[in-house]
């Protein structure tokens, strides 16, 4: 909490309520005598019996509900700073407390007031690598997907695998490799926990489909293409592998790669509503006498729906002048570390507020905290980047605290306050009511965006059901689709849920897979139109190079290589091709094109 003792212009006499930081209670494994406390805080007889009765006198004062907004203004006494001192509210203050810490106890108290006299410096939150970075591999030991990984420890990122056989993950990729040992079939194996830490995914996991009569122990006949062998599918159907699979681990990744449009925090969003539990955590635990509070208007907000309204009069009498709301500790540290900050949707009224971002649990501890200005009248979204965060306690700068992590927000804090930082003072702050009705919080992704899960499709996925095309010309896995279990069908189906789960993606559709070496000149199509053939490394170094590109971004194309079926490909190794700029070919493609323009009049059935 940004507690200001430091700025009082006069130390109090000593009929003045003491200025103290009542902030927590924990209980201490140490006797104490109140013969021990200063005799300035000593308790009154009333005020002891006060602290006896609270469980029958005071609620935890959570925002109201109401259709009709409260008025701020409860308390007796006129606001001033000429006023100097005014009676302090020592019932709104044990609300306070009582709200943010649960049933207080004399003992408690009492054992919390030592503690702070004598030991009055922050607590320390843990400082902890951000293992931003970490790219997950899923389908590693494929032919494209063993590719990838190989670029990708070439480069030095940092990379994690999701494979189903450990021992094979760890013969073909070397013993030292991280991995997640799962199936993509099963939504058991694929627990939420093993992913945290993954930023971005690239999917080259498939259904597996081989040669009837058998294949060698290298899979030769499958290295040559579908072209060359009767296809069969072996293992888990297509309906498993590429669509309910692909359900599974979108659900598996979604939180820690995040999604376009942001997470709701709190608020009112088209059809999404979270509420949190605010309470108001005003200077009266300094002794002030503001007082805010936070309500949820039904009809407030921008087109007339809901939103949370912070409102209240902030004085400066008794050396206040600060009043904030702040929720209550999340049952679960939120992890918003997929995200560049957060982004606040309210409506201004000229002042400039704060917000407070803690990751620790503990109450009196440093706030990560960022000032906002507002425009009178006007909505307005503001962003508010968690790495432009500054680390604080009780307005001053901590210049040594531990880097924001954005995996553990424990609680977030709103407040409007006489001071800014390291003794400025807010240029906007005037004493009286103040009113700022915020309709959401959440997160934001910075622009330009850039892919966070690319995906291996085919080529073909469309032209099973399309109307007036020509099978025979078509390659065998549109030809078999139905012999195959809809094989093509359920890749688009599996696409489709890509598309629709927010996540900024490239879907990249090849052609025929070769084995022959990267570097021939290639051709990126949209519409799913073409055909012929490309190599698996040159596909592993597109997905490589889409999860960098914006151009790539929510993306689907087609892509072969220049060199028809009927020539092979090869390369000189001491001469080999330049490297591809691959964001030449990005920079052509538009949104929105699928291929299943064509489909829409005559959707196919499975």
């Amino acid at each position: 909490m940004d507690c200001y003792c430091c700025y009082t212009q006069a130390r109090p006499s000593s009929s003045t309520i003491p200025i103290l930081n009542f902030q927590s209670v924990s209980a201490v494994n140490r006797n104490f005598s109140v013969k021990n406390l200063h005799p300035r805080v000593l308790p009154s007889p009333g005020s002891c019996r006060q602290f006896g009765r609270l469980s029958d006198q005071f609620r935890p004062f959570i925002y109201q509900r109401n259709s009709e907004l409260p008025s701020s203004r409860t308390y007796r006494g006129r606001i001033s700073s000429e006023a100097g001192r005014q009676g302090w509210d020592f019932g709104r203050f044990l609300k306070t407390f009582y709200f943010f810490n649960g049933p207080p106890s004399p003992a408690k108290f009492f054992e919390f007031l030592i503690e702070k006299l004598s030991n009055p410096s922050p607590s320390k939150t843990e400082n902890r690598m951000d293992p931003s970075g970490v790219i997950l591999v899923a389908g590693a030991t494929g032919g494209v997907g063993r590719r990838v990984f190989d670029i990708l420890r070439s480069k030095g990122y940092t990379v994690k695998v999701l494979v189903r056989n450990e021992d094979k993950a760890r013969r073909m990729l070397g013993p030292d490799v991280d991995m997640i040992v799962g199936d993509i079939t099963k939504a058991s194996t694929l627990v939420r926990e093993y992913f945290k830490g993954v930023r971005k995914v690239i999917n080259a996991v498939s259904v597996i489909v081989g040669p009837k009569e058998g294949d060698t122990p290298d899979r030769a006949k499958y290295s040559q293409g579908i072209k060359f062998f009767e296809p069969e599918i072996k293992g888990a159907s297509p309906e498993m592998v590429e669509y309910i699979g692909m359900k599974n681990l979108i659900n598996a990744v979604k939180e820690s790669v995040g999604i376009h449009r942001g997470k709701l925090v709190f608020g009112f969003e088209e059809n999404l509503t979270r509420e949190l539990a605010w309470g108001a955590l005003d200077d009266v635990v300094m002794g002030g006498v503001s007082e805010s509070s936070f309500v949820i208007d039904p009809t407030g907000g921008e087109k007339g729906g809901p939103t949370g309204v912070f409102r209240g009069v902030v004085s400066t009498a008794n050396n206040g002048g600060f009043t904030s709301i702040r929720t209550k500790n999340f049952p679960v540290p939120e992890d918003l570390s997929a995200y560049d900050g957060l982004e606040l949707r309210l409506k201004g009224d000229g002042r400039r507020y704060k917000l407070i971002v803690r990751t620790s649990r503990d109450w009196d501890t440093v706030g990560y905290t960022l000032s906002f200005d507002t425009i009178e009248g006007q909505w307005q979204s503001i962003q508010l980047p968690f790495s432009s965060l500054r680390p604080v306690f009780r307005a001053r700068t901590v210049s040594d605290a531990p880097p924001f992590d954005a995996r553990q927000i424990a609680s977030l804090q709103l407040m409007f306050s006489k001071f800014e930082y390291d003794g400025k003072l807010n240029p906007t702050f005037k004493e009286g009511p103040f009113q700022l009705p915020v309709s959401s919080i959440k997160t934001f992704m910075k622009e330009p965006v850039t892919p966070r899960f690319v995906h291996v499709s085919s080529a073909g996925v469309t032209r099973p059901e399309r109307p007036g095309l020509d099978l025979s010309k078509q390659p065998p896995a549109v030809r078999l689709n139905k012999e195959l279990g809809f094989i093509l069908t359920f890749k688009l189906k599996g696409e489709d849920l890509i598309r629709e789960s927010g996540i900024p993606h490239t879907i990249v559709r090849p052609c025929a897979l070769t084995e022959e070496p990267a570097g021939a000149d290639l051709i990126f199509d949209q519409g799913d139109n073409i055909t012929g053939k490309i190599s698996r490394e040159e596909i592993a170094r597109i997905c490589i190079a889409a999860l960098e590109s914006p151009y790539a971004c929510d993306k689907t194309f087609e892509v072969k290589s220049v060199i028809p079926f009927s020539e092979p490909y090869t390369v000189d190794p001491a001469n080999p091709p330049p490297e591809k700029d691959y964001n030449q070919y990005f920079k052509s493609l538009k949104d929105g094109i699928t291929g299943k323009e064509s489909l829409e009049k005559s959707p196919a059935a499975v």
